[in-house]
């Protein structure tokens, strides 16, 4: 792949229980910072974070199987526990025993599926626009996308689902470079299987087959209860708007919470300076509790 602006890494790649090469960042050294992404997103989404905080803290950032750098398979379940469980192998491989957890979109049940049944490895926890429990909530825009024959056309062959994302999932207007990042790993067919799995993965029905896998990342929030949160929410998110952000709140409400009305479901492009501002002392905090 081209050299990509504001991305200047070298990324790893850990083996999978089945064969697939996942790539991930692994940056600076010090008290360690997970991030994960969501879909159709990839470790793209932290290249400033990782960039600002490199330098005093140990950054990583894996690429969810499917997405970003990692392979592409294209018969692979793409399931929130074949997630859950690639993120859980990396983490032990990489011998993570304490982190700051940050989680956005996909990212926040399949990190808070990880971090529910490991609590004591987890120092604190960042939210950014996404959910970790049941919703019957669906935007129409995405509820297209998973019809049959229909959302395959959209998503994989008109990629109406990445490439809408760069102006519908942000208020300002994304530059042309950054753009080209976000799309850069998704540009065919087979390269966005796993964008189109990610939205047919969405449980909504106790038939569906990962709304036990997410009944169990909801029940696990309780082990989470005393951990430091902060959470940096963007207020015009079409997908996981308001109803999600009380009930991070409710669910969490000794959480220092930060509501930007003027940023869109890819609150860290909308509102970065302003994040960026929180992040430090939030960490800070948290790092008398990291390894």
């Amino acid at each position: 792949m081209p050299a990509l602006a504001e991305y200047p890494f070298a990324p790893k790649t850990f083996h999978t229980a089945d064969g697939h090469c996942l790539s991930y960042l692994d940056e600076g050294s010090g008290p360690a910072v997970v991030m994960a992404h969501g879909n159709p997103s990839w470790s793209y989404l932290y290249r400033n974070v990782v960039t600002a905080f490199k330098g005093e803290y140990r950054c990583i950032v894996p690429d969810h199987l499917g997405c970003g750098l990692s392979d592409k398979p294209q018969d692979y379940p793409y399931r929130l526990r074949n997630h859950i469980d690639n993120f859980t192998a990396l983490l032990d491989y990489l011998r993570i025993e304490r982190c700051v957890l940050i989680v956005h979109d996909w990212g926040g049940a399949i990190g808070m599926g990880w971090a529910g049944q490991h609590p004591e490895r987890v120092a604190g926890l960042v939210v950014l626009n996404t959910a970790a429990f049941r919703s019957r909530q669906l935007a129409l825009r995405i509820a297209v996308c998973r019809w049959p024959l229909l959302g395959a056309l959209l998503v994989r062959g008109l990629n109406g689902f990445a490439w809408p994302a760069t102006f519908m999932a942000v208020c300002k207007k994304m530059r042309a470079e950054v753009k080209t990042g976000f799309l850069a790993p998704y540009n065919s067919w087979a390269n966005r299987v796993a964008v189109h799995r990610f939205v047919q993965d969405i449980p909504l029905q106790p038939a569906h087959p990962s709304w036990s896998t997410l009944v169990e990342v909801e029940n696990s929030l309780a082990q989470l209860h005393d951990k430091p949160m902060l959470i940096c929410w963007g207020g015009q998110d079409f997908c996981f708007n308001d109803h999600f952000f009380a009930e991070w709140k409710e669910r969490f409400p000794q959480a220092d919470s930060h509501y930007f009305p003027d940023a869109g479901h890819y609150v860290l492009e909308d509102a970065l300076p302003e994040i960026m501002n929180l992040l430090p002392l939030f960490l800070e905090n948290c790092s008398g509790k990291v390894d």
